[in-house]
């Protein structure tokens, strides 16, 4: 699957709510109220993410998770990265 142009990064961020681009990436953070809500939504996430085999980097600090999606193997974002970042804003939809 080959890496998306500049104008379909941009056309399917107007549709990613929150989502920026940086560094070949899709970024974004999502903040909780403690340190264990955010383990359970990484959790989710690892599941979500074994399943598409497709993987992304996720950082924890204390409340905040950061998440960076890009597809090494093509240098940049793709539709996987896209479809990723919807999986992601659902689960994160459906906690409290």
């Amino acid at each position: 699957m080959p890496a998306l142009t500049h104008e379909a990064i941009q056309q399917g961020l107007a549709k990613a709510k929150g989502w920026s681009y940086e560094r070949k990436e899709l970024r974004k953070k999502f903040t909780f109220n403690s340190f264990l809500p955010g383990i359970e939504f990484v959790n989710k996430i690892a599941a979500a993410a074994e399943s598409a085999g497709h993987h992304p980097d996720i950082t924890i600090n204390y409340n905040v998770v950061g998440i960076s999606l890009s597809t090494h193997s093509e240098g940049g974002v793709t539709k996987k990265d896209f479809d990723l970042a919807s999986t992601i804003d659902r689960i994160h939809s459906t906690l409290p």
